[in-house]
């Protein structure tokens, strides 16, 4: 670039300084074409705007303008290359920072102090400390700055004995000399300080207060923050969320309450805190109150339904999220993701993956893990793959969700397949990795492969089996038959067996009908979980297929007396980006229940002309064979199937959700429904997936 004739003054007349103010002013808020302009229409300059402009181009993220400038200029001062040097170091650009600093014609104490910040940035602390102690003169910035590097580097002892050599202490190298033994846990010696400080501002208080929350010293914090001078929005969320942190609901609400001003950084950490202890309802009412809302606090109000297992109100808050023109944040997609893949509603995930590709999450690889997750469990594995194959740098986690969505779709080759895959890469398989490969073998009868890779755990990356590994192997050899083999292995593991081994054990016996070792199952199911309905309902689903009813009311008895209850069996379908609920007695409760039931009593009939025999052990109650066909009729499972047939165009699949393991009589009607209609039906259950296609199911009817 080539600048015009232009006269250059050492001093500065007011039409300059008017001219570097609007310069300084333009680069602040991020225009600096309109500050280029400014000093390239300037008829005189000064030294000071030669040094402005510089200073406007590496704030705006353009050293090559600023060296441009810098190398052009007709006389530099000692600021001219102070501002090179804390420009290349905000831009992160050590050693062209370095080089400056070494040709410097004279150095004065911002020079050493700004080279010493940057390599503290940058967390060579070690390189910051030589040149400290080269310095021919510091002031107390420096020694500040040197010592907030020490803390930064968990030397305090070191930190300590220079803040004893500082031949100045200002506020600022006690605060941070206080933060950084409240970091350490030497609470003692961070109060010590504290105490002795002539004089203390706002910031040192509330570090003081900060660390003895840190170290769990809630009520010691409070005792502080009642007698500081002043306070501020820091002081008062740190309050906040020390009693949030420490459980302590109740309190912090009480103190929430108090607050003079209720910022949005303040009424977020309410939000999280009052959700992580099941007050959603209270969670809400605060969000509801607030006048001001930005991302964070959509997102921590997603959050809080997202794990307390409130997935529809997630969405309709996602919604209302993006209504209010509110750009998602990357908490907020994740959690989003997590409800959609809890719920396998596909038509909203798709909508999150394209609002993160217009966010650019697509690039993160925990976000991307998430997307194929929800993918799998919506069952559209074929989209999940083709998304993992376009992501490079993957991690473990990405490569378990793969084989953890084989394994979950009956495709244990294909599980094997990504295992080995991963293995030829030279990514090492984590605990993760082996519960999915364990689960794809047990999933599809891999008895020899699955006993072969448990096996071969240790030598492959040194992961000791664990109690999840052992419930997959008794899964696996229990589906296939050999109970008294899974017996064995639970009798002989070397770690003590879970409720999730003995559960797996259990379902086994269910499966074969081994009702003696399900009674031992159960009650040691029963001992490790006493309020779990799941042992309960397997042993009463075995007596009932024996015709022991007799059983069956006496453990329903026990359940009574010990206040344990059935989750009920829900199904869900997706139409038109809206949920339709369907529980065994509710359907009257639909709106198009009428229409619905129309489609029940057609798919009877077509049933019945292509052989249907209802198999009534599946009924767990002791009533005749009329009542029998009426419950089983009216499973979740075939309602939502019947509103999907109704709802849903032909050729797109009808994917249905079950909270629960599906009924072995409603699988066998569904691979029959599907023949007859001609649609694929895709039903997940609390296990697997199931892909009903002509007449036949995915899973092979091993499940």
């Amino acid at each position: 670039m080539r600048f015009p004739a232009i006269r250059f003054r050492p001093s500065c007349t007011a039409e300059i300084v008017a001219a570097n103010r609007r310069i300084n002013h333009h680069a602040r808020i991020g225009q600096i074409e309109v500050a280029r302009r400014v000093f390239d229409e300037m008829p005189e300059r000064s030294i000071v705007s030669w040094n402005s402009i510089i200073a406007a181009h590496f704030l705006n993220d353009q050293p090559h303008h600023a060296q441009h400038l810098f190398d052009r200029m007709p006389q530099r001062n000692a600021a001219s290359w102070n501002a090179m040097i804390s420009g290349y170091v905000k831009v992160r650009r050590l050693d062209t920072a370095r080089k400056i600093f070494d040709s410097m014609p004279e150095r004065n104490v911002v020079s050493w102090t700004s080279m010493i910040h940057g390599y503290i940035q940058d967390g060579l602390v070690s390189e910051a400390e030589k040149l400290f102690y080269q310095m021919p003169e510091k002031n107390v910035v420096s020694w500040t700055v040197m010592l907030g590097g020490l803390i930064q580097d968990g030397r305090i002892d070191d930190a300590r004995k220079l803040f004893d050599e500082m031949p100045e202490k200002d506020v600022v190298a006690r605060t941070s000399m206080i933060g950084g033994y409240c970091q350490a846990g030497r609470m003692k010696e961070a109060r010590e300080i504290f105490d002795q400080m002539p004089k203390r501002n706002v910031i040192t208080w509330t570090n003081m207060i900060s660390g003895h929350v840190r170290n769990s010293q809630v009520d010691v914090a409070r005792k502080l923050f009642e007698v500081m001078p002043e306070r501020n929005e820091v002081s008062w969320t740190v309050m906040l969320t020390g009693y949030t942190h420490a459980g302590r609901i109740d309190e912090a609400f009480e103190f929430f309450k108090r607050m003079p001003e209720k910022s949005v950084i303040t009424c977020n950490a309410m939000i999280l805190g009052l959700g992580q202890n099941g007050m959603v309802v209270e969670a809400r009412k605060v969000f509801d109150q607030m006048m001001e809302r930005d991302d964070g606090t959509w997102s921590a109000m997603i959050k809080v339904y997202e794990r307390s297992g409130f997935d529809l109100e997630a969405l309709d808050t996602f919604r209302l999220m993006q209504k209010a023109g509110v750009f998602p944040n990357y908490p907020s997609i994740i959690s989003i993701l997590a409800v959609c893949a809890s719920m396998a509603i596909l038509d909203h995930g798709r909508q999150v993956h394209e609002v993160m590709v217009r966010c650019h999450y697509d690039a993160d690889v925990f976000a991307v893990s998430a997307l194929i997750t929800m993918y799998v469990k919506c069952g559209n594995l074929a989209k999940a793959k083709r998304v993992f194959d376009m992501f490079d740098s993957k991690d473990v986690a990405m490569w378990n969700s793969m084989i953890t969505g084989y394994a979950q779709h009956g495709l244990g080759e294909e599980a094997l397949g990504v295992y080995y895959d991963m293995r030829e890469v030279g990514m090492v398989p984590d605990d993760i990795t082996f519960i999915g490969v364990l689960s794809a073998c047990g999933y599809t009868g891999m008895v020899s492969e699955g006993k072969e890779i448990f096996e071969s755990m240790r030598s492959v990356s040194l992961v000791e089996p664990k109690a999840e590994h052992y419930a997959c192997m008794v899964d696996l050899l229990g589906r296939a038959g050999h109970v008294d083999e899974a017996f064995d292995m639970v009798k002989n593991m070397p770690v003590e067996a879970d409720a999730v081994v003995w559960g797996a054990l259990m379902g086994a016996c269910r499966m074969h009908m081994h009702l003696d070792i399900a009674e031992i199952a159960a009650k040691k199911l029963l001992c490790l979980e006493p309020r779990n309905a799941g042992p309960y309902i397997l042993l009463s689903n075995i007596y009932a297929s024996k015709g022991r009813w007799q059983d069956v009311a006496e453990l329903r008895k026990v359940m009574s007396v010990r206040n344990v209850s059935k989750s009920p069996g829900c199904s869900w379908v997706e139409v038109d980006k809206k949920v339709h609920m369907f529980t065994l007695g509710d359907l009257l409760e639909h709106p198009e229940h009428v229409v619905i039931l129309g489609m029940l009593e057609k798919l009877d009939g077509l049933l019945k002309e292509a052989g249907y025999c209802p198999d009534g052990s599946f009924v767990l109650h002791d009533v005749d064979e009329e009542q029998k066909m009426h419950n089983l009729r009216y499973h979740s499972e075939r309602q939502a199937v019947a509103f999907g047939l109704l709802k849903i165009p032909d050729g797109v699949p009808i994917r249905i959700m079950k909270n629960l393991r599906v009924c072995g009589d409603c699988h066998v009607a569904i691979k029959l429904i599907a023949k007859i209609t001609g649609r694929e039906i895709i039903l997940r259950d609390a296990n697997r997936f199931h892909h009903f296609r002509d007449g036949s199911c995915s899973c092979k009817d091993y499940w």
